[in-house]
């Protein structure tokens, strides 16, 4: 910078031209060079600050994309769980509720009791007939071994029968002995006869000793007719004709006459009779001979005790009484439960919620009276997107953040199956797509996800609250079913139970 200039600047006086006096003074602009700002230090905490921000940042961004590339994510997922609701089985007036909203009970916990004095009286009831019922059992017994012994003296009856036909056989093989003993003697009177009269008409002979003669012969006559009687009255007696067909021997009876014998048959029948109240059925074209020996088959060694003892208990009369006695039984029993019912117990252990009963109320069998919320029967249901299931299987493990809890407790879980059905597809009016309003939505998908290292009691789950999954896909799955897309079949033997944890 000149002096000039800078005597101007400092407003010190200066010689001054010719030209300067006679024309008036002018500032003239001059140009000034740009000169440099000093240097600014910034502040050692602006340092520190952007550090820690720097920091920060990664600490958060890099848990955050190393969970984003070994993971699947949702923030559309819920808790959800089983709910049982309360119903009386028979219907009643309710006496006591014992319980109210929010109650935690265990399982067969009294909760509401109905009226008991009219199903106790159903009960004495059933007893009676109980007991009636038990009386008949003893007067059906009794009266089928009555039975039995008629049956035993009737099959004496039948015996005794055949064996007085075998006599009535064997009298008149006697009686036609007779008879041809009869024959031969009026055969030899008459002869005599014959001869002593042309004696006497001779006059060869006394008169004495023809009257002998003929005396002899008449009575062969009589004792011929006598013995011929006798058979003729034995054949009436065992149903034959008097006289043979063509001339046939009297003594030949019929082969199987012992069991055709009217009184045999009327015995028979009579047997028949009586065990046809036994339950035993028999043919009327079976023989005597053919009915006892199929009796008798009933017990390999042919004891008749052992049959009866079988016959008895299989009796008609007897297996109804048994039939009412179960019945009774039975009734009782239903009467019983009934009783029971009154007491309405919890069979869940839960929470009580939606109570809607009071005492005096009458209510009916199967009338919603409260439901029962489980603590530990839960799980989450998270919808995933479909672009997202290509790597969901079974027995993936999964951490669950509770909005509930926020990042205070993780919970722990696993893939447990796969809803068979999109959202929209299982709603209450699923989309018609076929209407030409198409407009393709990524659908999501219900996967159930059961809790592994969950307890009620230190820190419970309500249903509907909102969680955030996170299931390790690049993980091994375990458990039932690991790998898979679907769950095994059901066997129909046994009851539906949830996968033990892991």
């Amino acid at each position: 910078m000149s002096d000039a200039t800078s005597a101007e600047r400092a407003g010190e006086p200066h010689h001054q031209t010719a030209a300067s006096v006679l024309t008036p003074e002018v500032e003239v602009p001059t140009a000034q060079p740009p000169t440099a700002k000093p240097a600014e230090k910034r502040p050692w905490w602006m340092w520190v600050a952007g550090g820690a921000l720097v920091l920060l940042a990664l600490y958060e961004a890099i848990p955050w994309a190393i969970t984003a590339f070994r993971t699947e994510s949702t923030d559309d997922a819920y808790v959800n769980g089983h709910v049982t609701f309360v119903a009386p089985r028979v219907p009643d007036q309710v006496v006591r509720v014992l319980v109210d909203d929010n109650y935690r009970v265990r399982k067969g916990d009294l909760l509401v009791q109905l009226d008991k004095e009219p199903y106790q009286v159903k009960v004495d009831i059933a007893q009676a007939a109980l007991m009636l019922a038990q009386a008949g059992i003893v007067t059906a017994q009794a009266k089928v071994r009555g039975l039995e012994s008629l049956g035993r003296s009737q099959r004496f009856d039948m015996a005794n029968a055949m064996h007085n036909l075998n006599d009535q056989v064997a009298d008149l093989h006697s009686k036609v002995d007779a008879l041809q003993a009869a024959n031969a003697t009026l055969i030899k009177a008459r002869a005599d006869y014959a001869r002593e009269q042309q004696l006497f008409k001779a006059k060869v002979v006394a008169r004495s000793d023809f009257d002998t003669y003929q005396e002899a012969f008449s009575v062969a006559q009589a004792q011929q007719q006598n013995a011929q009687h006798d058979v003729a009255q034995v054949r009436a007696e065992l149903g034959l004709r008097p006289t043979p067909k063509g001339g046939d021997d009297l003594s030949g009876i019929p082969a199987n006459l012992d069991q055709t014998y009217s009184a045999v048959k009327v015995a028979q029948a009579r047997l028949m009779q009586t065990v046809a109240q036994l339950g035993v059925v028999q043919s009327f074209k079976q023989s005597p001979d053919e009915m006892l020996a199929q009796f008798y088959k009933r017990d390999s060694s042919g004891n008749i005790d052992a049959i009866l003892d079988e016959i008895a208990k299989n009796a008609p009369d007897v297996k109804q009484a048994e039939a009412k006695l179960n019945e009774a039984q039975a009734n009782l029993h239903q009467a019983e439960l009934n009783l029971s019912y009154c007491d309405v117990v919890a069979e869940i252990d839960g929470v009580v919620t939606r109570r809607n009963v009071n005492p005096g109320d009458q209510v009916l069998a199967g009338q919603g009276l409260m439901a029962l919320r489980s603590l530990t029967d839960i799980w989450v249901d998270a919808n995933f997107k479909e672009t997202q299931l290509a790597n969901l299987r079974i027995g993936q493990p999964a951490d669950l953040d509770v909005d509930m809890y926020g990042s205070r407790r993780r919970f722990r879980g696993r893939i447990s199956g796969f809803t068979m059905g999109t959202g929209s597809t299982l709603a209450l009016l699923p989309a018609e797509n076929a209407t030409g309003n198409f407009v393709k939505v990524v659908q999501r998908l219900p996967v159930r996800i059961e809790l592994t290292n969950y307890d009620p009691d230190v820190a419970p789950l309500f249903i509907g609250l909102s969680v955030t999954p996170y299931v390790y896909i690049h993980q091994t799955p375990t458990g039932p079913n690991a790998g898979k897309m679907l769950q095994a079949s059901v066997s129909a033997t046994g009851p539906v139970s949830a996968p033990a944890p892991q």
